[in-house]
């Protein structure tokens, strides 16, 4: 069953909300933005999740040792890439910490998913290219570029999904998962009952007992 990640939660309540309806990975941001959290943040709110649920953290043009040292204490159990991250940055990456990588390609056109064998992470995660920002943009990528690309490892999607597309995009990506921020939240915070109706679009109606 395709997996689910809600990423940007930063309140208790998104924490109760996760614990209640069971997504696969929840999504901490490290990086400067509307969803950002400290450490510190982070970690209480990681105390407070159901160990069933993955937490990732999300960084952008953070120093390696610093990522490293975040994972290295629990605070997450999954790295997610979301800049312009080398496939060096990885391999050092990878000496510092035993805890996954997902590595995050901004797709603008075919040519953004060669030679991703160099990268060495467990997951990629396909996200929409902008020039102004890493991520968040709320928007779909050319899905057919995946018809002719080899993607290595197990791939997320990203980018503009909601409860009343996202099968459609299962469908035609064969995704290891999908993420998803903006769709589930009203006014900026994230909405219970737009996280319940996206979860249960991916998983026909199936809860994750």
């Amino acid at each position: 069953m395709t997996k689910i990640k809600i990423c940007g939660l930063k309140r208790k309540e998104d924490i109760e909300y996760a614990n209640a309806l069971l997504p696969d990975y929840i999504g901490f941001v490290f990086a400067k933005s509307a969803r950002q959290v400290t450490r510190a943040q982070a970690q209480e709110l990681k105390r407070l999740l159901n160990p069933r649920i993955k937490a990732v953290g999300v960084f952008v043009k953070e120093e390696v040792t610093q990522i490293a040292k975040i994972a290295n204490a629990g605070i997450i159990d999954v790295i997610q890439l979301h800049s312009d991250e080398t496939p060096e940055f990885c391999q050092m990456l990878k000496r510092l910490t035993k805890v996954p990588v997902i590595k995050v390609i901004r797709v603008k056109n075919a040519d953004d998913l060669k030679k991703l064998e160099r990268f060495t992470c467990n997951y990629f995660l396909l996200d929409t290219y902008s020039e102004a920002r890493y991520g968040g943009v709320g928007k779909a990528f050319d899905y057919a570029i995946l018809q002719q690309a080899v993607i290595p490892k197990p791939y997320f999607i990203a980018g503009g999904l909601a409860a009343d597309n996202v099968g459609e995009v299962i469908a035609a990506t064969h995704p290891y998962g999908v993420d998803v921020s903006g769709s589930v939240e009203t006014n900026g915070v994230k909405d219970l009952a737009k996280m319940q109706k996206f979860i249960l679009a991916v998983r026909g109606g199936k809860d994750n007992d």
